[in-house]
């Protein structure tokens, strides 16, 4: 069994989501990690992560993917919640409170949901664009 590494990039990566109210993506939290490493160990991080079930991928309306930390108690293998995206600063934000329903047929296995809302934020709707 292979054991998981906390180094302190990770570390540092895990902070950074445990701050962020929205959605990252790969970008955004190598330019927050302060040149603590390169690109290609923060997407190797974020791929550990979400294979670990700690944070789960979005992707945007622009096709951007995003990371976002998994807030649930226990492990699952669906993130059964919508996010939103907003159409104007592009942020996407997880709605825990909102759960899709949906009916499959029988014969049918569902390996993951991506349920997103767009429209416009309450920041950007608040400054009246």
């Amino acid at each position: 069994m292979k054991t998981a590494r906390n180094t302190t990039a990770k570390t540092a990566v895990l902070e950074i989501f445990g701050k962020s109210k929205t959605a990252l993506s790969h970008t955004e939290i190598y330019k927050l990690t302060a040149d603590l490493c390169d690109r290609v160990t923060v997407y190797r991080i974020l791929d550990r992560l979400v294979n670990d079930d700690i944070v789960h991928k979005i992707v945007g309306l622009d096709g951007t993917v995003k990371y976002a930390k998994c807030h649930h108690a226990h492990p699952v293998t669906i993130h059964n919640h919508a996010h939103f995206s907003c159409e104007n600063c592009l942020e996407i934000t997880c709605l825990e409170s909102v759960k899709p329903s949906y009916i499959i047929p029988h014969n049918y296995k569902v390996n993951d949901i991506n349920f997103t809302l767009s429209g416009l934020c309450p920041n950007c709707l608040n400054s009246n664009i």
